[in-house]
């Protein structure tokens, strides 16, 4: 038996979908701050992922230097000769300074 309630039957529905809705909307208040913290933490860590590849590159090209320096004699005599001004017998060694004023250079002087 179907029985006609009048308005009375749309007016439930319509509070149950408005509750049903804000059911929803308090759902989702409840879980934004969560999701922002999510995204800013899945940012943090593609930014930390990079500075480790950063600092793995920096690591790995100063595991080379120590290791062609404590294996290879032509290493430390090229450093020797660059820093330390050393020469092989018969060598002459000349040193470049660099420019002390250039704020004269390509100017006229009028």
């Amino acid at each position: 038996m179907n029985v006609n309630l009048g308005i009375w039957s749309k007016l439930t529905k319509a509070a149950v979908a408005l509750v049903v809705v804000a059911f929803l909307m308090l759902v989702g208040m409840y879980y934004l701050p969560l999701i922002q913290q999510n995204q800013r933490m899945r940012a943090d860590i593609l930014r930390l992922q990079n500075e480790l590849q950063k600092e793995q590159a920096i690591a790995n090209e100063l595991q080379t230097q120590i290791n062609a320096l404590q294996n290879d004699p032509n290493t430390v005599a090229r450093l020797a000769r660059e820093k330390l001004g050393y020469a092989k017998p018969g060598e002459t060694v000349i040193h470049f300074e660099p420019a002390t004023n250039a704020a004269g250079v390509g100017t006229l002087n009028r």
